[in-house]
């Protein structure tokens, strides 16, 4: 959303505004982590402090380096795939980030011959290989359903926890996006939210249009007032695909939105 900014710009920009954190597309800082030296990561780590930022963590993954494949039925891109995800754990973990978002979509595919369940096998044993190197760095990977228009793998918050279930490792559970789940879920948002609640980790608060909450239909009082009678504690981060009219608007709108709404929580 923040195009052509720095990671400090936007740190001061969201922290003026009210934020309290800041969650990274990897890709918008390098073209692979792997070449962000420790002395930048910690600088980019003390800028979040200096603007009393919190860095939430990662999503957009594997957007670069090109290549990369979850569930690829050739083992040596896998295990390039888990490298390169080691490198992303380790990366969140030296800016003091506690979840990776796992969405990807093109890099996730059932590819044509194979059947859905060498698909889930594979990316299970990449998962809890990346899973067990998350514990040790305090991040939580969490898996993200996505519309089918945008991927034939994993698309309602039921197929991520059966996964969820299937890696077996408490570092790896599962995430909300309220766009995505608007156009794959037949139940109401705030429902599943109930249903999922010992598996929800992470929450991207987005309008089923694209755009941020307050920009659409969406209606998010009962979505937050969910997330707070199941005594939801993490970040709800505002994730947009639609970046008009500007990113100062979006960040300001929707916050001051999805304050209104949490005031409506309160008063129900």
């Amino acid at each position: 959303m923040f195009e052509g900014w720095g990671i400090e710009e936007v740190f001061r920009f969201a922290g003026e505004l009210g934020f309290d954190g800041v969650e990274i597309a990897p890709f918008t800082l390098a073209h692979s982590v792997q070449d962000i030296p420790q002395s930048r990561r910690q600088e980019i780590r003390n800028s979040a402090e200096d603007a009393s930022m919190e860095i939430v963590g990662l999503h957009w993954l594997l957007v670069t380096p090109e290549g990369l494949y979850i569930n690829h039925p050739d083992s040596r891109i896998r295990s390039a795939t888990k490298d390169y995800l080691c490198s992303l754990i380790h990366f969140c973990g030296d800016l003091g980030g506690k979840v990776m978002v796992l969405g990807s979509p093109k890099q996730r595919n059932v590819m044509p011959g194979h059947t859905l369940e060498e698909t889930v096998d594979w990316t299970v044993e990449v998962f809890r290989d990346c899973a067990q190197v998350a514990k040790e760095r305090g991040v939580t990977l969490c898996m993200e359903a996505l519309r089918p228009s945008d991927t034939n793998f994993v698309n309602t918050l039921a197929e991520a926890a059966q996964l969820v279930e299937q890696v077996g490792v408490p570092s790896f559970q599962l995430m909300l996006d309220v766009h995505a789940t608007c156009g794959a879920e037949q139940q109401p948002v705030d429902g599943l939210v109930r249903n999922f609640a010992r598996l929800i980790r992470h929450v991207h608060v987005n309008d089923a249009n694209g755009r941020g909450p307050g920009f659409g239909d969406v209606d998010f009082v009962p979505i937050l007032g969910a997330l707070v009678d199941i005594g939801y504690e993490g970040f709800a981060s505002i994730e947009v695909f639609d970046y008009k009219p500007d990113p100062e608007t979006i960040a300001r709108e929707s916050l001051s939105y999805l304050r209104k709404c949490l005031s409506g929580t309160a008063s129900r």
